[in-house]
């Protein structure tokens, strides 16, 4: 089951030439997701070949780099013929503006738009064998963060073991892999348990949007196999993100190393520093063993399963 990501925005509050604001497209097998809508974010899933078939969009949080992408991407999906309704999550006390946002010029969809409000510990989308869990994060205004997370996978099939043990090639492989014991043909009964290991972890992506660093991003999901944070600023703007409410990418990194993470994507990074992002992983890296990278607008990647050989 394929799970990638594209970043469709990496930008901070204030676009570049390079950079747009904030936008994370996720496809996980037939499923599509939106996190955040910054301004152009229609155009950038033209760019980068995401289509327009997303099922849910989850809002961190509604300073403009991250909503205003909104209603250019709804008349993009009605021009385009759209039937399918569309789900908004968005932090608890905003509703009323997203569907300002949805209804701008008074122009309704021609599609159905469901509008829903979180906060931390919900469950705003439960999909085929994962989940997108909401988090609380520390911005100036009411936000959320979001994770997606796997259910557990069964464990591997001993198919070795279980012809020693006299099973047939057949069904009987199944059933067992399913947790169903069964009975041989000489009455012996052989269990799951003898046959099936331990159940396998499934992968998790971590998704911030804008914070200060938060022991909630560490609790979401257990060893993220992709942490994606706010990283506004290297460490010549520490006193900045604190004013702001925003990270650095050190702070980013020690969030990252607490939470188990393996891998950490700095996003959301001040037009300060242009197309230079050299501090920003080489602090990160230093408080943080597992890749570090600062992904450019369209970089896709694929997450693999916990295990390299999966």
């Amino acid at each position: 089951m394929p799970l990638c990501v594209t970043f469709l925005g990496t930008a901070g509050a204030v676009p570049t030439t390079e950079r747009n604001p904030s936008g994370l497209f996720v496809a996980r097998g037939g499923d599509q997701l939106l996190f955040d809508a910054g301004e152009g974010t229609q155009r950038q899933m033209m760019r980068f070949g995401t289509g327009f078939s997303i099922s849910h969009l989850f809002v961190t949080h509604l300073h403009g780099d991250h909503v205003f992408g909104i209603p250019g991407l709804l008349q993009t999906m009605a021009f385009n013929d759209r039937e399918e309704p569309l789900s908004i999550h968005t932090p608890s006390g905003t509703r009323r503006k997203i569907r300002e946002l949805v209804t701008a010029l008074d122009n309704s969809p021609s599609f159905p738009v469901h509008v829903t409000e979180v906060g931390d510990g919900d469950v705003p989308y439960r999909g085929d064998e994962y989940e997108v869990r909401a988090f609380e994060t520390d911005h100036d205004t009411r936000s959320v963060g979001y994770a997606l997370v796997e259910d557990d996978r069964k464990g591997r099939f001993d198919r070795e073991r279980a012809e020693e043990l006299g099973v047939p090639v057949g069904p009987k492989f199944s059933r067992l892999h399913e947790g169903e014991p069964v009975e041989l043909e000489d009455g012996t009964v052989v269990r799951p348990d003898q046959v099936v290991g331990e159940p396998r972890p499934g992968r998790s992506i971590v998704y911030t949007g804008d914070t200060r660093p938060t022991v909630s991003t560490i609790e979401v999901a257990d060893e993220p196999d992709l942490l994606i944070h706010d990283a506004t600023f290297a460490d010549d703007g520490t006193d900045r993100a604190a004013e702001t409410a925003h990270s650095t990418a050190r702070g980013a990194a020690e969030i990252a190393a607490r939470a188990g993470a393996k891998r950490l994507a700095l996003v959301h990074l001040s037009s300060r520093y242009a197309g230079y992002t050299d501090d920003h992983v080489s602090q990160a890296r230093e408080g943080f063993d597992g890749r570090v990278f600062v992904p450019d607008d369209g970089h896709e990647l694929e997450v693999p399963y916990p295990n390299a050989e999966e």
